[in-house]
């Protein structure tokens, strides 16, 4: 009876190990993680304003660099700070960066992760929105690398808007997902605080057969006074599809 029973458990196990052969196993999708801190210095990213005329624009206060986070924040904690004057009641204030090591013509969902620190309350109110709910936040990836064009037609003037599908304001577009707006709610007061914004679904994006791209990140604003803002971290998954 023992000699039956040890050749029934080798069959039954060798019976098991088959069937579980047979079944398709979902293993992880190849991911690529790209993540910058900001600690050290910008790490590659550009800056440059849109949605603005050509001339006058001293009075857009525009401006950015690798400075430290404002109290009553870590002060020993660098960011990439961007600011500017929404007088022309869209500005487009963004950062680039192109990135080279995506796999060629491939399917990518894309996931971005940002943390920011703004002033602004989500519920505050302003000249033409409110300097928090109304200032919204972008990203994207492109083939084609971002950046602003003359264009007098769509504007009313001479003036300059981007070369991609953005959307407009708090509507998305082909190029950039809206990953909302940059007020705080943690408290009613003006104070700088940290907030965190995900994208609501995977951005969809193909590469060519370079397997370059570039990043942009920006905010599309509708509150017509001065937005300063402090990028932190800007966290990019790229997962195949």
């Amino acid at each position: 009876m023992k000699k039956i029973s040890l050749g029934f458990a080798f069959l039954f196990a060798l019976f098991s190990f088959w069937a579980c052969s047979e079944k398709e196993v979902d293993l992880p999708k190849p991911q690529i993680d790209k993540l910058y801190y900001f600690k050290d210095n910008l790490e590659g990213w550009q800056v440059d304003f849109a949605d603005l005329p050509r001339t006058g624009q001293e009075i857009y206060e525009l401006d950015f660099g690798h400075r430290s986070l404002p109290e009553p924040l870590d002060t020993q904690e660098k960011a990439l700070m961007i600011q500017g004057h929404n007088r022309s009641d869209d500005l487009f204030m963004f950062a680039k960066k192109q990135i080279e090591d995506l796999k060629p013509n491939t399917d990518y969902e894309v996931i971005f992760k940002i943390t920011l620190a703004n002033n602004a309350p989500e519920s505050s109110i302003g000249i033409g929105g409110s300097p928090g709910g109304s200032v919204y936040l972008k990203a994207g990836v492109t083939l084609i690398e971002p950046q602003k064009q003359a264009d007098g037609d769509s504007l009313g003037y001479e003036g300059y808007t981007m070369n991609i599908d953005k959307g407009n304001q708090a509507v998305g577009g082909a190029d950039m997902q809206l990953l909302g707006h940059i007020g705080h709610n943690k408290h009613e007061d003006f104070v700088y605080t940290i907030i965190e914004r995900i994208s609501p679904e995977p951005f969809i994006f193909r590469t060519d057969a370079t397997g370059k791209a570039w990043l942009i990140v920006g905010t599309d604003s509708g509150f017509e006074g001065l937005t300063q803002i402090y990028y932190d971290k800007i966290e990019v998954s790229f997962v195949e599809k």
